[in-house]
């Protein structure tokens, strides 16, 4: 017999609803930014002063742009460095540099940084005519401070402001309504050497997490429009302020930019993105990441920012491509995190684990359903493949040998998430066994990075031998601000704190607040008596 009221129902498992038992993105941004903050910081001081890439010609970039001078004098010939004028102390930085390409010294065979020295003097920097925008930022901590506090206050503003854009990655991708596979993505696109180079001054840490977060907001974004759901002010504010600042960290940074908006239009379909495009929030983030493009490809031409590129000895274009082609599998080791001036190796195994996680997410992407999704694959692996040996035989008969890994990082990041967007729609349930996975996938990484900072602070400390002296550590010849020992246990305790949360949020019973959620008002039904 039939009951006086019919049963209450379910929402649908597609139901637009929020997720009650998932934080806000607006949570998930605040806390991902206070722990990849940390983190960065903690890069910061354990990579001794100038030991990345290129960092006295981006130091001195940033002292002379916080002091209105946006380019240098040039002489106009390809690889010649452009003048500034800076102070004393940070136009001598390139002396301080002694321990670069000899893994085996240590930072103290620098002289100690003059703090006293602060008239202005000229000084050359390769990256004089770059874009001035993210260096006008960094540099603002070497006004009022000077020496080693000033340097380290310029390091400490590019962490955090990268930071940001990491944690907008991952609130982007927390926000998805199949957010299990973006979320272990955006972990695993997060190698040491990512927050590596964020904790430095150089460009190319805000590119990579500007990059991904562009990929990231766009596809929550089109997400909720294909769900009909009111557009985010958040995801809107993160596309803008991503997009916007992408433009100006490199000179390839627009390719990079126009990649990453088409992966993620690719992902979704070209009418989710009209009828996006009818939203008056995206519409002015559109606006708003559209008028800075226009700046910096106009500052790209006018200030020739090509023409920085050192020139080497010349390479026929065709042996360039070949050897580039060749080295594809050989960047993962750069990937993973090639330390110091591209002379410190990431342990083996931190690059298999690394291995281990960017194969299991492309295998799934590329078997992945709807096939749709493997187009916007497809174009991300050329991308990462074709592009660099492109642009390497390209310029190779006139520069020579510039290409390294890093710089196709942010489409590498880019590349690993889109492999967890498109495998998004793959169930994943909550079960014994998945928790078990995800528990020991955790550890993994956290141990894998933890294993490559200690590789750093050996390397700096005491230097890398041809026999093993880890024990060598507690007798260092050089240490980083509060002692190696110290820095060592915040990170560790850091990465602890990151996989507990990150396992709430991968384990939490997602399903469970879509059933209590509640249901249409029940109708009535007619009355009757049992038998």
């Amino acid at each position: 017999m039939q009951n006086s009221l019919r049963p209450t129902l379910p929402r649908p498992l597609n139901s637009p609803l929020p997720d009650k038992k998932r934080p806000s993105p607006l949570r998930v941004l605040l806390v991902s930014w206070l722990l990849f903050g940390c983190i960065g910081t903690l890069w910061s001081f354990a990579s001794p002063l100038m030991s990345i890439p290129d960092e006295p010609a981006h130091a001195i970039k940033a002292a002379a742009v916080a002091r209105g001078q946006f380019s240098g004098a040039s002489t106009g010939v390809q690889g010649e460095r452009l003048t500034v004028n800076v102070p004393g102390y940070v136009a001598s930085l390139d002396a301080y540099k002694c321990f670069a390409h000899h893994p085996y010294l240590t930072p103290a065979c620098a002289p100690p940084i003059d703090s006293t020295d602060r008239g202005w003097v000229p000084a050359q920097t390769s990256a004089g005519n770059y874009n001035p925008v993210y260096y006008g930022i960094v540099g603002i901590g070497s006004r009022g401070l000077s020496g080693e506090p000033a340097l380290y206050a310029m390091r400490l503003i590019s962490a955090w402001l990268v930071a940001f854009f990491l944690a907008a990655i991952m609130c982007a991708a927390s926000s998805l309504r199949h957010y299990h596979r973006p979320v272990i993505a955006c972990a695993i696109a997060l190698t040491p050497a990512v927050f590596f180079l964020s904790g430095s001054v150089n460009p190319n840490g805000l590119e990579i997490a500007a990059a991904g977060a562009v990929f990231m907001s766009l596809c929550a974004i089109f997400e909720r429009t294909a769900a009909g759901m009111p557009g985010s002010r958040l995801l809107f504010v993160i596309a803008a302020l991503s997009g916007s600042l992408l433009a100006h960290t490199r000179p390839l940074s627009l390719l990079w930019l126009a990649i990453a908006a088409v992966s993620a239009i690719l992902c979704f379909g070209f009418k989710t993105f009209i009828r996006t495009f009818a939203v008056r929030g995206f519409q002015l983030a559109v606006l708003a990441v559209g008028l800075s493009s226009l700046f910096a490809l106009w500052w790209v031409l006018s200030a020739k920012s090509f023409d920085s590129l050192l020139a080497g000895a010349p390479l026929p274009a065709e042996e360039a491509a070949v050897a580039m082609l060749d080295k594809t599998v050989f960047f993962m080791v750069e990937y993973v995190g090639v330390l110091g001036w591209i002379d410190t190796l990431p342990p083996p195994a931190a690059v298999y684990a690394w291995v281990l996680g960017f194969g299991a997410m492309l295998f799934l992407a590329f078997t992945a359903r709807p096939v749709r999704g493997r187009w916007v694959m497809a174009l991300l692996a050329l991308t990462v493949i074709v592009v660099p040996a492109a642009l390497q035989a390209s310029s190779s008969e006139t520069l020579g040998w510039i290409w390294q890994g890093r710089y196709t990082l942010a489409m590498v990041v880019t590349l690993i998430l889109a492999a967890g967007v498109t495998t998004r729609f793959r169930r994943f349930r909550i079960t014994p066994w998945t928790k078990s996975m995800v528990r020991w996938g955790l550890v993994l990484g956290a141990l894998a990075h933890f294993y490559v900072f200690m590789e750093g602070l050996r390397r700096y400390t005491i230097g890398v031998m041809d026999h093993v002296n880890w024990t060598e550590m507690f007798q260092p010849e050089w240490q980083p601000p509060g002692t190696w020992q110290v820095l060592a246990v915040a990170y560790l305790v850091l990465l602890a704190v990151s996989g507990t949360l990150l396992y709430r949020l991968l384990t939490a019973p997602a399903w469970q607040s879509r059933l209590a959620a509640p249901a249409p008002a029940a109708r009535p039904a007619e009355h009757s008596h049992s038998g």
